[in-house]
């Protein structure tokens, strides 16, 4: 999962491109990354860290030019260093190509070989790397043409924002696993992950970019064209976006993300109600379920937890030594106001199982009397291959126990999960969505190699 923004025609777009990243934070803490071109040369800059760490403000000055592109990472696929921090750039023909990726491609092992077998020279050990040696090596002349004779080789999810030149392009995959949309800045063009950074910068929202679309923009033009299979492939949003990745103040999959996790809440209400003093949310995603939880059952809503927010997400840290840390410092229970409760606690899921065992041990500590864990999605039991960390089984604790087991575990008077069914009845749309991590039914095929790091140590050299 990662952020991605895109900046047509507009005199201060690096800075643009640079508040727009912030808005996105949220998507990749790792690393982050600017291109811009200025009609003659491009000019990147990107570093590991936040958003705020990676750049400084002579960064920004130097960054010229009217186009830029922008990511924040999240690794899916390759190792979390700096060579794998994007916008992957080259230069060909005197021309900047530069590409910014969000989602994971099922068939990279397939156009690896294949294009290690041509003479490609890998820079990088990520899939996202693939799509400019495929744009450096098409046949066609036309930027249209060749954009769709790139992209149909692709499988898997791919939202993208590409700089060819003074040229941003805009892309969903024909399934549309994760979000993109367009926004109007004056007479520049803006494409985001998700509104929440267009909201940022004042741009107008105009509308989501629809899966299998090519949005091409050169200072005020626009186009809009399709990949062939757009219109047959079956739509498969994540919904895991609805659930933790996306801002809640973001329109995604023609919703609101506060009100999808709203309505999440007052389901799980529905399915699970039990006695309690009051409800209380895990901060933050899990907030807006609590809300709806409480108010389907007509029960209070308090804030029994504090988070510190100078702590990142810590589902998104690349290593469990990374994530046990913040989830020791990030969030603090509040003594007075749980001593002696019967809690519903409200969480938007669990991965692993540990950041959730350790929460509970604190609001124990705290003086709670009893806690019942509700979570506003179903039971988490198999990979993503779509572009969430979710890598394997073995580390998925709902694919090995059961939900008593996993209670026991996290020492809960009781533990219930949102069903599959009642997730999706609230999604507009509800056949739309991709839910494999939680059926097993994958709308794409899944990769032979199934490992974040299939492009690493298999090979000499390419080991980071």
């Amino acid at each position: 999962m990662c952020g991605i923004i895109g900046v047509s025609n507009h005199k201060d777009a690096a800075q643009i491109t640079y508040l727009g990243l912030y808005a996105l934070q949220h998507r990749g803490e790792e690393a982050a990354g600017i291109v811009s071109f200025d009609g003659q040369e491009s000019h990147l800059i990107k570093n590991q860290g936040l958003v705020a760490e990676a750049f400084n403000e002579r960064d920004i000055e130097e960054l010229k030019g009217p186009t830029a592109i922008g990511h924040c990472r999240y690794s899916t696929t390759g190792s979390s260093n700096y060579k794998n921090i994007q916008p992957f750039l080259v230069i060909h023909k005197g021309k900047p190509i530069a590409v910014a990726h969000n989602g994971n491609l099922t068939n990279t092992e397939e156009l690896y070989a294949r294009l290690e077998e041509e003479g490609s020279v890998f820079q990088t050990t990520m899939d996202s790397e693939l799509i400019v040696h495929l744009l450096v090596k098409t046949s066609r002349a036309d930027l249209k043409k060749g954009l769709i004779d790139v992209l149909t080789q692709l499988k898997g999810a791919f939202s993208l924002v590409l700089m060819i030149g003074d040229y941003i392009v805009g892309v969903r995959d024909p399934q549309g696993f994760r979000p993109l949309c367009l926004g109007k800045l004056d007479k520049s063009y803006v494409l985001a992950s998700e509104s929440c950074a267009l909201d940022l910068i004042r741009a107008e929202f105009v509308r989501e970019i629809e899966p299998g679309e090519i949005i091409i923009i050169q200072g005020q033009k626009m186009e809009s064209v399709y990949l062939p299979s757009s219109q047959k492939d079956k739509r498969a949003h994540c919904v895991f976006e609805n659930i933790y990745f996306a801002r809640p103040d973001s329109d995604i999959f023609e919703d609101n993300v506060y009100r999808v996790r709203e309505r999440l809440g007052a389901q799980l209400a529905k399915e699970h109600p039990v006695e309690a003093d009051f409800v209380m949310a895990i901060p933050d995603s899990g907030n807006y379920a609590a809300l709806g939880f409480a108010k389907e059952l007509g029960l209070p809503f308090e804030v029994g937890i504090i988070r510190n927010h100078y702590i990142g997400r810590t589902f998104i840290q690349p290593t469990q030594f990374l994530r046990d840390f913040r989830v020791k410092v990030k969030l603090n229970p509040i003594r007075s106001v749980l001593k002696d409760k019967k809690l519903v606690v409200i969480d938007d899921s669990i991965v692993r199982g540990t950041t959730s065992r350790s929460r509970v041990e604190d609001l124990r500590r705290a003086g709670a009397k009893e806690i019942h864990m509700r979570i506003s999605c179903p039971p988490i039991k198999s990979p993503c291959f779509y572009g969430i960390d979710f890598p394997n089984k073995n580390e998925l604790i709902a694919a090995n126990h059961s939900v008593k087991e996993i209670a026991d575990f996290m020492k809960v008077d009781s533990l219930k999960y949102l069903s599959l069914d009642g997730m999706l009845s609230v999604m507009k749309q509800p056949n739309n969505f991709c839910h494999a991590c939680y059926s097993g039914q994958y709308p794409a095929p899944i990769p032979r190699l199934q490992s974040k790091y299939l492009l690493e140590g298999a090979r000499p050299g390419n080991k980071s």
